[in-house]
């Protein structure tokens, strides 16, 4: 019963964690998109800090926290798809932090991508979602 509670925490903070990182690209596009220094702008970094301090942040040290009690307790470190997820969750993490910082800077006025290109990032979870459902559910090797 307690390896279900924990996959269900897993499930619903993966869920979080997506979906903030659908959000804040989109956020930033917008973002970019209002006059420097405006009320608008002021406000744009506001709902980013809080989009990263409530959602995305805690919700990635759930997803790791739940995901490696689950892989410990179904003594899965041996598995190769496991192995290769591990290695999509990190990139997605590194995503994460490069949004993070992206944000940061975005916050100081500084604006270095354009939005066509965070139009583009803003594909790379649903792109990393895909490819962690197929190698949990399929486990092609």
């Amino acid at each position: 019963m307690t390896y279900l509670w924990i996959k269900a925490g897993h499930v619903i903070f993966v869920i979080f964690w997506i979906a903030g990182l659908f959000l804040l690209p989109r956020f930033y596009v917008y973002h970019q998109e209002s006059p420097p220094g405006s009320e608008e702008e002021r406000r744009w970094i506001d709902r980013e800090a809080k989009l990263r301090k409530i959602i995305l942040n805690p919700a990635m040290i759930a997803v790791w926290i739940f995901g490696l009690i689950l892989a410990v307790s179904g003594g899965w470190f041996q598995s190769g798809w496991l192995h290769a997820k591990l290695l999509v969750v990190l990139g997605l993490s590194a995503y994460h932090g490069y949004m993070i910082g992206y944000g940061k800077k975005l916050a100081r006025g500084v604006r270095p991508a354009s939005g066509k290109a965070l139009r583009i990032m803003n594909e790379v979870p649903g792109i990393a979602t895909v490819i962690i459902v197929i190698l949990v559910i399929v486990k092609p090797f």
